[in-house]
């Protein structure tokens, strides 16, 4: 019951709190875009929706205007302090998840939801085996089980693997502890990135 209908309420109650303070924040975001940065404000990118049906996902933009794609063997995002691809007001959001902030308007067109696994590039479908493919059944959040517990320190495998346990326990419960937990990573800024050297 959870899962199919009160998550949804939940995103959308969230969503009218938050409504002021993300308009806010969201006008320092571009006042920053002009003074240090310059246009386009956002990154889209296609990503693996519920069901694995594509979607456009909306992030700040953090890295210079056509940057190249740099992936970590197993196939993961790389990150660093000192990617010489992040801007300098990337580099401020990335460590404070503000990229994040255009997401709430993929919730509200229900695209995602403020807790699930973070959604993968269009190539990862063919990574999955068929038991795995179940985290596919939940709608891909801003944060989730990783983005909470272990940032970017988790590798692609373990990643899947804990996209699996929260699909397959996904709860109230558990999305509160995912929440505060979350507020404890971004806030004491734990495990941002993931370097080259560790895998």
């Amino acid at each position: 019951m959870y899962k199919s209908y009160f998550k949804r309420i939940a995103d959308y109650i969230s969503i009218i709190i938050l409504l002021v303070p993300a308009i806010i924040l969201f006008c320092i975001v571009i006042l920053l875009f002009v003074l240090f940065d310059r246009l386009p404000v956002f990154y889209c990118a296609k990503r693996l929706g519920k069901n694995g049906v594509p979607f456009t996902m909306y992030k700040l933009r953090t890295m210079i205007v056509n940057a190249p794609d740099i992936r970590l063997p197993d196939g993961s995002t790389y990150n660093s302090d000192d990617d010489p691809r992040l801007t300098k007001v990337g580099k401020l959001f990335r460590k404070t998840s503000i990229d994040e902030l255009p997401q709430l308007y993929n919730i509200l067109k229900g695209d995602m939801s403020f807790i699930g696994p973070r959604p993968d590039p269009l190539d990862w479908l063919d990574k999955y085996s068929d038991e795995e493919r179940i985290f596919l059944s939940v709608r891909p959040g801003i944060t989730g089980y990783n983005q909470a517990y272990f940032r970017n320190l988790a590798d692609g495998k373990a990643k899947i693997l804990n996209d699996v346990f929260y699909a397959k326990n996904i709860s109230f419960k558990l999305d509160m502890k995912i929440l505060f937990k979350t507020i404890k990573t971004v806030t004491l800024r734990e495990n941002i990135n993931v370097e080259k050297e560790r895998i």
